[in-house]
């Protein structure tokens, strides 16, 4: 047999570089590695011939008989049964975490829940409505679309959305009844003459600028905004609101200016005789945090899904993870030690392990730049995911070596395995993945597509 080039202890070595990474293999190496293959007799292209015609396949599906599956057969194989990977929603949690924020601020201050972006990928409809249940009164939103949405499944509460959308959405913040936020006179003046010629009022929360620089209006120019669109008749002041871009930092000198801006900028409002309606400000780190800045409603975001909003945020309140994400093994295999294992062989087998596949990749919101780096787990027990992260697929190994310490694991096509959440004494937390990537878990969060069905429990 021809001796085969390898870089591994004990096997021939009589060309060392023939499986070092690629950067590391110049030219000549790797002519030299292919010099070394032997000849095959067989050539596939000289044997492959292709039909004069592709029949029945070119031509689709109509060609072809239909079973005889009932509709109602079909419809019991909901997604869950059509692919093995799946993200749970636990429900419980997320009324507890509502509950959690509902014990810090008065009974008399309100709490709006945050369902933008599909509640952070956890499902905007059933979110909502949980949330509500628990003890929400607002529910906010950031497009146009998102509040249509929770109007078409039949949600009654103030839905509040967290920025201007363009004029010629104008008749459907009025048609669905979603509050916009307004910071700019010209919408708030075709808002209102919009409004009034069918008969009705134009409801808006003022978004004032206290020194975030994303939106609103200056705090020093809200008196003049106001004069420029108080006299209009269907105008209605309902709201008026900032956003604090440094809650969850540990220095509080600049939390501290946008609250000094934001009252100076309040205090104005009053001065001029305008009722400024519900005054808010805390995201989810000041209503934690800051008790003073909690005003007549607290806006709970990113702690509703439960996580922390800064570092300490557990210890201020019992926050449960609402989301998980599970998968199951699509196929379990023994690849020799030296054989590569997904896309550019990042990885090789060391031998005595087995190489488990399941449905979840990037495609799914698994991002790639995690490869190699994370563990997922099986039966309670850390696994290495190993090798590239594909679109739709991702592979770990599973060490079958024996050891006094711990139990061999045998993985088998179909067993559970949990990317993120717990499984028996094993718990894999967003966080990990956050830190390997120098990102926040909202991103990470609203990455997991709806291709991953969700299961409500």
């Amino acid at each position: 047999m021809t001796e085969l080039p390898n870089g591994f202890t004990g096997m021939p070595r009589s060309q060392r570089n023939a499986f070092a990474p690629r950067s590391r293999i110049g030219t000549s190496a790797q002519q030299s590695y292919a010099s070394s293959l032997p000849d095959y007799a067989f050539n596939a292209q000289q044997h492959l011939t292709f039909p004069a015609a592709l029949g029945s396949y070119a031509r689709g599906a109509d060609v072809y008989p239909t079973p005889a599956f009932s509709e109602h057969e079909l419809a019991q194989l909901t997604d869950v049964k059509r692919r093995h990977a799946w993200i749970e929603i636990d429900l419980s949690a997320l009324r507890n975490n509502v509950r959690e924020v509902r014990k810090r601020v008065n009974s008399n201050v309100h709490i709006l829940a945050v369902v933008k972006a599909d509640a952070y990928g956890h499902g905007a409809v059933e979110v909502a409505r949980e949330a509500l249940k628990a003890g929400a009164s607002f529910l906010a939103v950031a497009t146009v679309e998102e509040g249509i949405q929770l109007r078409d499944a039949h949600i009654s509460a103030p839905i509040l959305m967290l920025s201007q959308p363009p004029v010629t959405a104008i008749e459907l913040l009025l048609a669905y009844h979603i509050i916009p936020s307004v910071y700019e006179v010209p919408f708030a003046l075709a808002y209102g003459e919009c409004a009034d010629a069918h008969g009705v009022e134009a409801p808006y929360h003022l978004a004032v600028n206290s020194g975030m620089n994303r939106i609103g209006v200056r705090y020093d120019e809200v008196g003049a905004f106001l004069m420029q669109v108080n006299f209009h008749r269907a105008l209605k002041l309902e709201g008026i609101f900032t956003h604090f871009a440094t809650a969850d930092e540990p220095e509080v000198f600049d939390f501290e200016i946008q609250v000094r801006r934001f009252e100076e900028a309040l205090a104005h409002v009053f001065q001029m005789g305008i009722d400024p309606g519900i005054v808010h400000a805390a995201n989810s780190a000041a209503a934690l945090r800051f008790p003073k800045v909690h005003y007549h409603m607290v806006r709970w975001g990113i702690g509703m899904y439960g996580h922390a909003p800064f570092p300490q945020a557990y210890e201020y309140a019992n926050l449960k993870p609402v989301m998980s994400v599970h998968a199951r093994i699509t196929a379990v295999k023994t690849v020799p030690m030296s054989e590569g294992v997904s896309y550019g062989f990042n990885y090789r087998s060391p031998g005595s392990v087995k190489i488990c596949t399941i449905p979840f990749g990037y495609a799914d919101g698994l991002v790639r730049a995690l490869s190699g780096k994370i563990d997922f787990l099986l039966n309670g027990k850390r696994v290495a995911q190993v090798g590239n992260i594909c679109m739709d697929q991702c592979m770990f190994e599973v060490n079958m070596r024996s050891f006094a310490t711990r139990m061999r694991l045998e993985p088998q096509v179909g067993d559970e395995v949990v990317i993120i959440g717990t499984q028996g004494e094993g718990a894999i937390a967003l966080h990990e993945h956050t830190k390997i990537l120098d990102t926040i878990p909202y991103e990470l969060l609203i990455g997991f597509s709806k291709r991953a069905y969700r299961i409500f429990t």
